[in-house]
């Protein structure tokens, strides 16, 4: 069954005493009520550990933002997802485009890194978008499409387990932000590009949210959008009463 998720990206933001104290202020906002969809917060590597044990696994699933592309071994300053699963962290963000542009992830490096994700009991939220060039010159779907061959091998048992993310890269911390228009149309047609691949069923199952300067004030126009699941959310889960008015987006 396709999931309503608001996913929190930290990035690199909040020290392990700063990090804490923000999941715990998630965990006493959510406490009292039911959200209408999933939530998880997706911290630094070294939050994992801590966050894990202090959050109610009821209210907030918690994720890492990356993992490496090897099991184990020499990999100085590596983790792999073996050690990300060992935390209680549930979920893992991969292929973002900070990794993609700044770290040289390649289609190959991230196909590796999303079957350790799965063999390791993770959920892959695993992302694809284009930079604004590509968009100027009508290239999004092509891109998107040559970016989703990291998932395409998997088998149809496998894809079934992953979460998709669309982030116009044009739109993340630029406070720009896709129409909702943009957003349905490009969501539209990456769940087509599944069923292609692996059929309707699988396809209308499939959870795919938008990542791109979204916020409390925009979240539900484009939450509403019917191939929009939810939102990869950046800048606003670091507060938590932003990340708060996203998840009640849903409400």
């Amino acid at each position: 069954m396709r999931k309503n998720i608001v996913a929190g990206n930290w990035k690199m933001n909040k020290t392990l005493q700063e990090g804490i104290a923000l999941a715990k202020e998630l965990n006493e906002i959510l406490a009292g009520e039911k959200a209408n969809c999933d939530v998880v917060i997706c911290t630094p590597f070294i939050h994992l550990a801590s966050v894990t044990a202090l959050v109610d696994p009821a209210k907030m699933a918690v994720g890492a933002e990356n993992c490496a592309d090897k099991e184990s071994g020499a990999y100085t300053g590596e983790v792999s997802a073996a050690m990300v699963a060992s935390t209680g962290a549930k979920y893992v963000i991969l292929g973002h485009s900070e990794r993609r542009a700044y770290y040289g992830e390649t289609v190959a490096m991230l196909e590796e890194k999303v079957k350790l994700a799965l063999a390791n009991g993770l959920t892959p939220i695993f992302c694809v978008g284009e930079v604004l060039d590509e968009r100027d010159n009508n290239k999004q779907n092509e891109v998107v499409a040559a970016q989703m061959a990291s998932v395409f091998s998997l088998s149809a048992a496998d894809f079934s387990k992953i979460v998709l993310a669309y982030e116009p890269v044009w739109a993340i911390g630029t406070g720009k932000t896709a129409t909702p228009a943009q957003a349905q149309e490009m969501h539209a047609f990456i769940r087509s590009i599944v069923a292609e691949k692996y059929g309707k069923e699988i396809a209308d199952d499939c959870s795919i949210l938008y990542g791109g300067s979204c916020k409390p004030s925009n979240a539900r126009e484009l939450f509403v959008n019917p191939d929009v699941d939810g939102g990869l959310i950046g800048g606003a889960a670091l507060k938590a009463s932003d990340f708060k008015g996203i998840i009640d987006a849903f409400n």
